[in-house]
């Protein structure tokens, strides 16, 4: 519960304010805040989704029942020694997200759909594949691939655009409405025909 209290309190003040605060401040707010044993103070460091999963009155019950506890950790991480590390998400309209690491008093980005792609946890590849793939980008794809799939990937296609260099010189097996291409690099390109005009239907 403490350990989760900190948490949420640390993440709160990085959506209080349209600049990106010093992560500092809301250790150091912390900290006071859990050494006085100040409920009021904590809720009003959270955030609203947090407020919205915990009433004041839970967060007071949780500092009385743990007082001398919350107050020794708000000690401790008040300590001009401590280590901080921080992470700021930045979500965009389109619901793009770019992840920024605090290093050395400064933000870098570390994560965003402009740049290579992955997750920390699978859970972080999976949704960045479920953007991708909404967004219909291929460039996106290709970012959240391992190099070794994308790679065969890119082969596979390269070898596709480069069997296709002179279709009219292609073998084409029609039959009625549909039609089959054998394609040089072992590759195949299934078409159909529907109100007259020819459409890919699958290719391999």
């Amino acid at each position: 519960m403490r350990a989760r209290l900190l948490f949420l309190v640390a993440c709160a003040s990085a959506c209080a304010s349209p600049r990106v605060p010093d992560p500092h401040d809301a250790v150091r707010a912390y900290a006071e805040a859990a050494v006085r044993g100040d409920a009021d103070a904590l809720y009003a460091m959270m955030t609203t989704q947090s407020r919205q999963a915990r009433s004041k009155d839970d967060i007071r019950s949780v500092v009385a029942g743990e007082r001398d506890e919350l107050a020794e950790q708000g000690r401790a991480v008040g300590r001009p020694d401590i280590r901080l590390e921080a992470t700021a998400r930045v979500r965009y309209a389109d619901g793009e997200e770019a992840a920024l690491d605090l290093r050395d008093s400064r933000y870098g980005v570390t994560a965003t759909g402009a740049l290579p792609g992955g997750g920390r946890t699978p859970e972080e590849a999976l949704d960045q594949l479920r953007r991708v793939l909404a967004r219909r980008s291929y460039a996106g794809l290709m970012r959240v691939l391992s190099p070794a799939t994308r790679a065969s990937v890119e082969n596979d296609l390269r070898a596709l655009v480069d069997g296709l260099h002179e279709p009219e010189r292609l073998p084409v097996q029609l039959t009625g409405d549909a039609a089959i291409v054998a394609v040089p690099g072992g590759h195949q390109v299934k078409l159909k025909r529907e109100g007259g005009v020819w459409r890919v239907e699958d290719f391999d």
